[in-house]
This record gives structure tokens, C-alpha cells and sequence, in this order.
């Protein structure tokens, strides 16, 4: 028997390496893996680098930030005005100290010759420091900021509120003093006459232009500026003006007739003129315009029976105590219809008759409004003379009729002018004798001072407030020295203010050589009483003659000085006084008509 093969050698096998596979048939042999050193120095030190330098940098941003946060950014000024670190609070303090001051440079506008000194507050400008330090960084500051901060400077523009309505009512008030507005064609009557006036150019303050230059100023910190003036165009022609002149003379060349069923009431010439004026129609002609109102009072009543008019409240006075006599709505002519028909007439011609009708009519004062007023008793009464059988009397008595009946508010100002109107032929008023600007001259209304200085007395004894009056110009007979008052509608008024918790009725009564103002309500004195010094600084009146067919013979008076106090009691003492009031009459010249 043969021995058994001896068995494969075996490698000798090398500690913590597995004994490799034999290679299967027909494949490569494995490759022994590739040595893989250790990394450089360099490369192990490359991460922490990085990691330094980003820590670095977030330091670098974080520690500013966290500085800079809370406050305005640094280096952030507003017109100079240096606001950079500090809070908001602190920086708005500094803002309306240093900046407010810099913006409150007035303005000076010129125009023309004119000049006006104008304030910011005027003009309703104002620093908007909430809005200016709106606009700068604050809070916590991103990193461009931090940067920013640090090496440069941010520059803000101050935020100016403008009250837009306020800036254009200061130019329309400086419009006021210096507009003269182009003057449309007019045509009006002097009696029975008709005047004209033509149409003329004008300038006026660009008010546009005035209020972009004005705020411009104003944001400028301000200096002198010259406002522009614009020409102005009336819109009627000179040819439409004559046209209209011409319709005028045939308006007044008859009367009109009014018709109310089988009633016919006549408005004379005088009535119509007195309530007619030709006026622009915005187109370049003359329209008329009729006050038919004005010119149906008094002629109503010839086509309405009384017990249909309406009345409006007021007080009668019975057994010398006011009474309440309540309103009452009627029916009255239509006055807008009349006008309308009596205006297509004047602008056309035709039939003069018109038929008019009736409406419903409420009463101008309420019940409500006039009663629970405190109007129980006497508060004053005055009464001033004349001589009779003048022209200027009947002027005096149609005043005081549109006085009577009259109720003063508490705490309401009463207007002589205001109440009774521009006098006027058709009201009733009549050409008279007035001295105005020194020289006697005849007016429609001549005379009505007297009416003015009878009421002025009896507020001045009823204890009320003086809002305005002028004296005349020189003394006259029957009125009081020192206590009389002027009227010359629409410049000169006599005003006086009803001070008292009670309302204030005037009652008005004439004769042909007196009239008398009575104002009833609550007293509130025990006595009024006028304390008049001695006439002093008298000076001599000079002589002249005219050759005037205008002129109207005046005799001469001297002129002099007197103060006059009002002094008011109360239990049998002295309550208060009045400023002492002084009055200087000027000498009226002695004029001889030749």
C-alpha cells in the first residue's frame, strides 16, 4: 500500500490579518491597499483658523450693535444739529431746542411798496420731530449700520408740518390788503337817474404762487421774498353797459301794477329804482336784479288783508309793563315770483301788470325765541329834541319805527347799521342835510344821527357795554356834550353789547320835535349817572363863503374839549367806573351860500 498525499502548505499567518482568499480562477490577484500617511500640520490648524476669525468678526459686530442699540445711530445729524447716540427722547429735546430755533425765522414778503413780516406760527408751520427722528437708523443696528456709524455720518432733512388751510388764509389776508379787483360794468340809480359805472382792470396777489414761495421760505430758514400780482379782466364789456343804461331809463319810465284778483296796487317809479340795479351776468352783459321784498313793504298790506300777514313776536307795552304778544304765520305775495317777473320786464320789456300770488309766510321772529327772557321792567329810557318841520325828520321817524319792537339777546351785539340798512328812497327815507367829513351835504338819510345818539344814551344809562361809536364831528344843539354818536351808513355804526343774563327790548316813540329810545328787560344798577367835566381848550370857528350850487349854509360853533364818566351805584354806593372818556369837537366853520 502506497502512503496518503501530504496535505497543502499553509502561509504562515501574520497576527490581526485574516488568511486571504484564494483568488478565484481566471481573476486578477487583489492589489495590497494603498499607504495612507499622516495629514500635514497645516491642515489640522485650517479649521480653527476660521473659526477665530468668524468669532472675531461677530465680536466685532455684536459688541457695537449692542452699544449702539436703544439709541439714535451714531453720527446721524438733522440740519447740522448733531443727534447721533442719543436716545429718542433726548435727541426730540435737542431738536426743538437747537433746530426750532433755526426754523423760527420769520418771513418778509414784498409787494409792491407793501411789505409783511410773517411768522412761522402764522403760517401754520411747525418741526415734525417725531416724523425727523423717524427717519434716522435706531433700534438694533444691522452690521452696515454698525459700519456707518463708526467711520461715516448719516444726514437727515428736518420733517415741517404745514397747516395747508392756515398758510392760505394768511395769503388771502395779505390778498385783502393789497387785491383790487377788476371792477364789472354796473348800472344803479341817483333818484330816478341811472348811473353807470365801467368796467376797469384790476391786479390781484397770485395766491397760488404766494403760497408755494411762502412755504419754500418758510423751509429755508427764512429771508425776503417778492410776492407776484396777476392783472384781472372784468367780464363786462363797455357795450353791455350802455345797453343796460339804456333799459334802465325805460324800467323807471311808468310805474308797475300789481295784481292780486280785482286788487291793484301800484309800486311807483321811486320804489323801483330805489330796488333796482343792473349787475354782471357772469357772460360779459348787465342783468337786472330786483329787491322785491324790500320794495313790496309797506304796499303789502293794500293787497292782504292784516288779519292774513304774518306777525312776527314781540312785546307790547300795557299799563307800563311789556306783554308777549306771540307770532303768527300768514300768507304774503310771493316776492320771489314778483321778482322774477318784474326782472324779465327790466331786461325785456312788455306788459307793466303783474299778477302775483299769495304763499304761506312764516313770521321772521318766533314766540320761542324772544319769550323766558327776563324782559319785565323798565332798564332806561332817553330822549333827544329837534326843531320841527325839517326833511331830516322824516328820516328820524322812519329809523325809529324800524327800531321799534326790536329784541337784544344776552350776550348779543346790537348794530345800528346791521338792523336798519343802507337808507334808501324806497324804504322811505328822504334827501337831508348831514355833516360828513366836515362839510354839510344833503343825503339820502340825513339826520339819523340823532336817531344814534338817542340810542346811545339809552344804553349808556342802561348800563350796557360801548363796542363801537364815533361822536360827531362838532357840537350840535340837543344833543348831549361828550355823549353823541355819529351814523353814516355803511363806514360809521354805533354798537353796543347787551352784557346782561335778560334780553333787551327797544321801544321807540316821536313827535315832530323829539325822539325817544326806551330799552326794557332787568335792571341790574340802582342808578347810572354821567359825570361831565367843565368844557376846556375851546377854539374860535372860522368864516367862509361858497358859490356851490351844492352848498348848505351852516352857522359857525367853537370847537372844544370835555371828558364824560360813567359811574355806576349800587346800595347806595359807588359800584365801579368806567374809563374816562374824552371827546374834542372840532370848530364848525361859519359858511354864507352866495
Amino acid at each position: 500500500m502506497l502512503p496518503p498525499p501530504a496535505p497543502p502548505a499553509q502561509p504562515w499567518p501574520m497576527a490581526g490579518k485574516e488568511k486571504p482568499s484564494a483568488p478565484m480562477f481566471g481573476s486578477e490577484p487583489e492589489r495590497p491597499p494603498a499607504y495612507d500617511p499622516e495629514p500635514p500640520r497645516r491642515r489640522r490648524l485650517l479649521p480653527g483658523l476660521v473659526t477665530l476669525v468668524v468669532l472675531l468678526g461677530v465680536l466685532a459686530y455684536v459688541v457695537p450693535a449692542v452699544l449702539m442699540s436703544g439709541s439714535v445711530l451714531r453720527g446721524t445729524h438733522v440740519a447740522g444739529v448733531d443727534i447721533g447716540g442719543l436716545t429718542v427722547t433726548q435727541a426730540a429735546d435737542k431738536l426743538r431746542t437747537e433746530l426750532g430755533a433755526q426754523l423760527s425765522a420769520p418771513v418778509v414778503v414784498q409787494i409792491g411798496d407793501r411789505k409783511e413780516t410773517l411768522q412761522p406760527q402764522e403760517a401754520g408751520l411747525e418741526l415734525d420731530v417725531v416724523g425727523t427722528i423717524g427717519q434716522a437708523p435706531s433700534g438694533f443696528p444691522t452690521p452696515a449700520e454698525v459700519w456707518r456709524g463708526l467711520t461715516g455720518t448719516t444726514e437727515l432733512q428736518p420733517e415741517i408740518s404745514v397747516d395747508a388751510s392756515q398758510l392760505t388764509r394768511l395769503v388771502e389776508g395779505l390778498a385783502e390788503t393789497v387785491d383790487q379787483p377788476a371792477a364789472e360794468g354796473r348800472v344803479f340809480f341817483a333818484g330816478l337817474q341811472p348811473r353807470s359805472r365801467r368796467p376797469a382792470d384790476g391786479v390781484v396777489l397770485d395766491r397760488d404762487d404766494a403760497v408755494r414761495k411762502i412755504g419754500d421760505a418758510f423751509m429755508s430758514g427764512g429771508g425776503t421774498l417778492r410776492l407776484a400780482l396777476r392783472p384781472a379782466t372784468p367780464v363786462t364789456t363797455p357795450e353791455a353797459v350802455a345797453d343796460a343804461l339804456e333799459k334802465a331809463r325805460q324800467a323807471v319810465a311808468a310805474p308797475i301794477t300789481l295784481a292780486l284778483g280785482v286788487k291793484r296796487v301800484q309800486l311807483p317809479q321811486t320804489v323801483i329804482a330805489a330796488n333796482l340795479t343792473y349787475v354782471s351776468d357772469g357772460e360779459g352783459g348787465l342783468a337786472p336784479r330786483f329787491d322785491a321784498e324790500a320794495a313790496l313793504a309797506g304796499m303789502e298790506s293794500s293787497l292782504v288783508d292784516a288779519a292774513q300777514l304774518p306777525r312776527d313776536a314781540t312785546y307790547e307795552i300795557v299799563a307800563g309793563k311789556p306783554v308777549l304778544v306771540p307770532a303768527r304765520t300768514g300768507r304774503g305775495v310771493d316776492d320771489r315770483q314778483l321778482a322774477r317777473a318784474a326782472e324779465e320786464i327790466f331786461a325785456e320789456g312788455g306788459d307793466r301788470t303783474i299778477p302775483v300770488r299769495l304763499e304761506a309766510i312764516a313770521p321772521a321772529v318766533q314766540t320761542s325765541q324772544i319769550d323766558g327772557l327776563g324782559i319785565n321792567e323798565l332798564v332806561s329810557s332817553f330822549t333827544t329834541t329837534f326843531a320841527c318841520c325839517q326833511e331830516r325828520v322824516k328820516n328820524i321817524q322812519r329809523m325809529a319805527q324800524e327800531l321799534d319792537g326790536h329784541v337784544v339777546k344776552p350776550g348779543e351785539t346790537f348794530s345800528l347799521n346791521d338792523l336798519a340798512g343802507e337808507p334808501t328812497v324806497g324804504d322811505g327815507y328822504v334827501e337831508a342835510g348831514q355833516i360828513v367829513d366836515g362839510r354839510m351835504v344833503t343825503m339820502v338819510g340825513g339826520g339819523v344821527a340823532q336817531v344814534a345818539t338817542t340810542m346811545y344814551n339809552a344804553a349808556f344809562f342802561g348800563g350796557f357795554e360801548d363796542v363801537e361809536h364815533r361822536p360827531v364831528q362838532y357840537s350840535t344843539t340837543g344833543y348831549p356834550a361828550g355823549r353823541d354818536a355819529d351814523l353814516v351808513y355803511p363806514d360809521v355804526d354805533l354798537k353796543w353789547r347787551n352784557d346782561s343774563d335778560n334780553g333787551v327790548l327797544i321801544k321807540t316813540a316821536y313827535t315832530d320835535t323829539s325822539v325817544t329810545v326806551t330799552l326794557w328787560g332787568t335792571k341790574r344798577y340802582e342808578k347810572i349817572e354821567a359825570v361831565e367835566s367843565e368844557p376846556r381848550d375851546f377854539t374860535p370857528f372860522r368864516r367862509e363863503t361858497s358859490t356851490s350850487p351844492e352848498c348848505v349854509p351852516t352857522t359857525g360853533q367853537q370847537g372844544f374839549t370835555i371828558d364824560v364818566t360813567r359811574v355806576f351805584h349800587e346800595d347806595g354806593k359807588v359800584a365801579k367806573k368806567d374809563p374816562k372818556l374824552t371827546t374834542e369837537y372840532r370848530p364848525q366853520p361859519q359858511l354864507t351860500c352866495t
